[in-house]
């Protein structure tokens, strides 16, 4: 792998839509953010987020747009929403992502063999099952026409806000008397009993055999959507488990603080594109 990336170069960028697949109800569209150069560019998948049931690839603009600038061929995809299938129905759009996207990636200056995932809240939750479980055949439910080869591996994770632990977030949210909330997860976990099925923080608990790419998780400390103490847990679970993780803390910030520019969003920024660097180095020296 020799493509190069530097985190504080800035580059044009040309931004387009294009379908990316039709669910049930719906055509499904990506983004994509395309630095402007020679390339090849690393490759990074964006999953929105919106509490299962709400979003689309719009939601982290902001965010694609500084890695995008930075050299990084971003492409941000829409998600099944929970009203229109639930899980797992997310996931599967994301695994399909990382395959269409590999495929796709050449084609738009990018390195398939560099691609990565950023999900922010509930798409952070979508990118923690998906790297966990890359080759779960719930998941690779929708086939890739045309490269059937092609498996959804990723090299790294991040995570803004994620739900690491769906059912300890939902006892917050019947706490803090969210009934939106507390519906909009019913909306997704059907049946029931799926929430500790497809829960991260649960199936670290149960010992279960998954992949544990290199993680980062930036949470706000005032978030009392998702508690730090839940990430604090995870990423030690995580850790625990042979994976690397990296749990960073922002102070004064809430659970949306990247949504608003200022100091602690330029730090976010700052730390995605130097959590890729650090991989994509880890990348060129395995190679």
């Amino acid at each position: 792998m020799t493509t190069a990336y530097n985190p504080a170069a800035r580059h044009e960028i040309k931004t387009w839509d294009i379908e990316f697949r039709r669910n049930s109800r719906r055509t499904l569209m990506a983004r994509i953010f395309q630095p402007q150069g020679a390339g090849p560019f690393p490759v990074m998948l964006d999953l929105h987020g919106g509490a299962w049931n709400d979003k689309d690839r719009f939601a982290n603009v902001p965010m694609a747009e500084n890695v995008a600038a930075s050299g990084i061929l971003v492409v941000a995809i829409d998600l099944t929403l929970a009203p229109e299938a639930p899980y797992p129905a997310s996931i599967q759009d994301a695994n399909y992502g990382v395959r269409w996207l590999k495929a796709k990636a050449a084609d738009w200056k990018g390195d398939p063999a560099t691609l990565g995932v950023l999900g922010s809240s509930t798409g952070g939750y979508v990118a923690e099952m998906l790297g966990m479980r890359p080759r779960d055949p719930r998941y690779n439910a929708h086939a890739l026409p045309g490269a059937p080869g092609i498996d959804a591996t990723v090299n790294y994770l991040i995570a803004r806000s994620p739900i690491s632990d769906p059912y300890s977030r939902f006892q917050q949210a019947e706490k803090m008397k969210r009934a939106e909330m507390v519906q909009k997860t019913k909306n997704y976990f059907v049946p029931w009993e799926s929430i500790h099925e497809g829960n991260p923080q649960q199936i670290l608990d149960r010992g279960e055999a998954v992949s544990l790419p290199p993680l980062l998780i930036m949470q706000g400390d005032l978030d009392d959507n998702v508690l730090p103490a839940q990430q604090e847990k995870f990423a030690a679970s995580y850790r625990k488990a042979g994976g690397d993780c990296q749990l960073e803390i922002f102070k004064g910030c809430e659970h949306m603080w990247v949504a608003q520019p200022g100091p602690q969003t330029d730090r976010a920024h700052e730390m995605v594109r130097g959590f890729v660097a650090r991989q994509l180095t880890q990348l060129r020296r395995a190679a």
